[in-house]
């Protein structure tokens, strides 16, 4: 029998599915981990990104964050953070994915704030718009294309990175993967091409519904200048 084959019979064997640490309870410590990391991504890099865009002098600064975030590896983070207080499973895992997810979503914080035109914004002040106003009722909506776009590129990251969590005994599907490979490739690697099946399925799935709130959350009319 294949491998392919074998993935196929694992995947279709409901007991896989349903049983203790089965595809179900690992696909829920999965989502349990990226609710814990974007939360966390976003309060830290959204409002450094948002405030030095407005500024229009901290292109330096996101380009030191974002050097600094991107040259720690995920995996060295994995191996250290749980040596700390946060001790192994899901904090450390949390804490680890967060600071890889921050990048893109600094970046598109601080592009989107760049992007808008200075000339609405003297219009707005023009209006008699305080400071708060002028971001909450015309920048952040102006904004909202960036915002949601790197929301989404995080979310797959998170979503494809999340299967590490394994290495700490932080759960999740990359679990189905490491249990395959204790057992070896020739006893388990139809299980072991399973789990990477089901991580990708679940990133793509992921982007899908990025995808979809992306264009849910733009304005409509930005969406129709986008298009023209």
């Amino acid at each position: 029998m294949s491998a392919f084959e074998d993935m196929v019979r694992w995947l279709n064997d409901p007991l896989n599915w349903t049983n203790p640490d089965g595809i179900i309870d690992r696909l829920q410590e999965h989502l349990l981990i990226m609710a814990g990391t974007l939360p966390l991504a976003l309060a830290f890099a959204w409002p450094i990104g948002i405030a030095l865009g407005r500024t229009r002098v901290g292109g330096n600064v996101v380009v030191l964050l974002s050097n600094i975030t991107q040259a720690v590896p995920v995996l060295a983070l994995l191996t250290v953070l749980p040596l700390t207080a946060l001790g192994f499973g899901k904090p450390s895992v949390i804490v680890a994915l967060a600071v890889f997810a921050v990048p893109v979503l600094l970046a598109t914080s601080f592009t989107a704030m760049r992007e808008i035109d200075p000339e609405i914004r003297d219009a707005a002040r023009g209006m008699g718009l305080s400071n708060w106003q002028q971001l909450w009722r015309v920048e952040l909506p102006l904004a909202v294309p960036y915002l949601a776009a790197g929301f989404r590129t995080a979310a797959v990251q998170v979503a494809a990175t999340a299967a590490l969590a394994s290495f700490v005994n932080g759960g999740g599907l990359g679990t189905i993967i490491a249990a395959g490979f204790g057992l070896g490739m020739a006893a388990a690697g139809g299980q072991i091409l399973a789990g990477g099946l089901l991580v990708v399925a679940l990133a793509l799935l992921v982007d899908a519904l990025g995808a979809i709130l992306q264009r849910v959350v733009t304005p409509r009319q930005l969406r129709k200048a986008r298009r023209a």
